[in-house]
């Protein structure tokens, strides 16, 4: 006798449920990550203005580094959980053992390179004559962490295609905890210095690390995966990852032209846009966490040949992306006269930024739309076609927002023009989503 189809109000429940089992713990280690900065800040900070000056510019020189290779997480994720839907855990664990090694293989590589270049990159980012020691200090001793933080990368998008966001969120906590402890001892206790918060870090991050590693290797000893490099399985994840590596950069593009574009508008403008720029990346910590739950729950309909499963889930993330944008964007509204002084007194600051982030808060359903596509394609492996979509975005972005000085257009344009790149975002994913020619069936696309 052939069983009935769940009815669809028991389909969505179940997707609900797993959206939410995914994407929480996935939310709580996504915002955990950037507090290891906020911990390093105010310990730092208590060292003096050049020390602080200094920590700032080598922490954007290493999250710069650090963000270029997310893609490690993303196709990780993505060919594990299809291999996972497939039923082949031991394929699933050395196709994750791969994305390990490619990331060991990358973070030497950038250590080779930024290591005897950190004086010029300092430099380069302007760093005043007392604040460049210091950068130069820290930079030098964190860079040694970066092989540490893409294998954390890795190991995460491992876990994830796992369908586990739960182990991810343990280890930011505790790492957080290690950090500010760490830091606080070496800075102080030591009396170390700006050399102690480095070191506290990098200590920090190889156990982060370790743990993964931990966690990793106990799966592959218990399925009978080999932990040894296997160069064609490198060199596959490396392919995987260069379009997601378009991608970003790409975006990293957009965000670095905004922000010149700002500073160009005058002081007020560029800081009411590090204020909207700010607020703007923390409602995306929460949109991507949705978005992590979908490169998951899709790469295991995927492989578990489950198309229409695939759309249904794709279908239903959708609607969670909606709802959230339009939460945050309610939120947004609603927090502005009391989000505002946070930052600043400056009354120009605050006419600037006021209408820059209405149009925040409008375009938070549109965000939402595009975090959850961006990740169901990921899920999907169609990341050719992101870097694309990327591309064209860019090349859309780019003369609107140059224009928007030239015609006197101010922040809220600016912000007008960030809104269009998400629309035009949302257009191509959804075009792409639409077609349906993004599923590819089966262990491996």
């Amino acid at each position: 006798m052939t069983q009935a189809p769940a009815p669809p109000r028991a389909i969505r429940r179940q997707h609900d449920r797993e959206i939410v089992a995914l994407a929480v713990p996935a939310f709580g280690a996504l915002v955990a990550e950037p507090l290891f900065v906020l911990a390093d800040s105010a310990i730092v900070g208590h060292l003096g203005t050049a020390q602080l000056a200094g920590l700032g510019i080598a922490s954007a020189l290493l999250t710069t580094a650090v963000s270029v290779f997310v893609f490690l997480a993303y196709a990780t994720t993505a060919a594990v959980a299809r291999r996972v839907g497939a039923g082949d855990l031991t394929s699933a664990i050395r196709q994750g053992m791969d994305g390990i090694w490619l990331a060991l293989l990358l973070g030497a590589a950038v250590v080779a390179a930024v290591l005897p270049a950190a004086p010029a990159l300092v430099e380069l980012f302007g760093a005043s004559d007392t604040a460049a020691p210091y950068a130069t200090t820290y930079l030098r001793i964190s860079v040694a962490g970066i092989p540490a933080m893409l294998v954390v990368l890795a190991a995460t998008g491992v876990l994830r295609g796992l369908q586990d966001t739960k182990t991810p969120l343990y280890v930011a906590v505790a790492g957080f905890v290690a950090n500010a402890a760490l830091n606080a001892g070496l800075v102080y206790g030591a009396g170390l210095g700006i050399a102690g918060s480095a070191w506290g870090t990098v200590i920090a991050q190889c156990g982060m690390a370790a743990a993964y590693l931990a966690v990793v290797i106990r799966g592959a000893r218990r399925h009978g995966a080999s932990l040894r490099p296997d160069t064609g399985g490198i060199r596959a994840s490396a392919q995987a990852g260069v379009p997601l590596l378009v991608r970003t950069l790409s975006l990293r593009a957009i965000l670095m032209i905004a922000t010149a574009v700002a500073a160009r508008l005058g002081d007020a403008e560029i800081a009411a846009h590090q204020i909207a720029l700010s607020l703007w990346s923390l409602l995306a910590f929460a949109l991507d966490a949705i978005a992590i739950a979908g490169q998951a729950i899709i790469g295991r309909f995927l492989g578990a040949g489950d198309a229409r499963g695939a759309r249904e889930a794709c279908r239903r993330m959708v609607q969670w992306g909606i709802a959230v944008g339009l939460l945050l964007g309610l939120l947004v509204i609603l927090a502005r006269p009391v989000f505002l002084p946070l930052f600043t007194s400056d009354s120009g600051v605050k006419d600037a930024a006021l209408p820059a982030l209405l149009v925040v808060a409008l375009s938070q359903p549109v965000s939402g739309i595009v975090f959850v596509l961006d990740g169901v394609l990921m899920g999907a492996g169609d990341g050719p076609y992101l870097a694309w979509a990327m591309v064209a975005t860019l090349a859309v972005f780019t003369p609107v927002a140059l224009i928007v000085p030239v015609v006197g257009g101010g922040l809220t344009a600016l912000w007008g023009a960030m809104a269009l790149m998400m629309t035009v975002r949302m257009l191509t994913l959804w075009l792409r989503a639409r077609s349906g020619r993004w599923i590819v069936t089966g262990a491996t696309r």
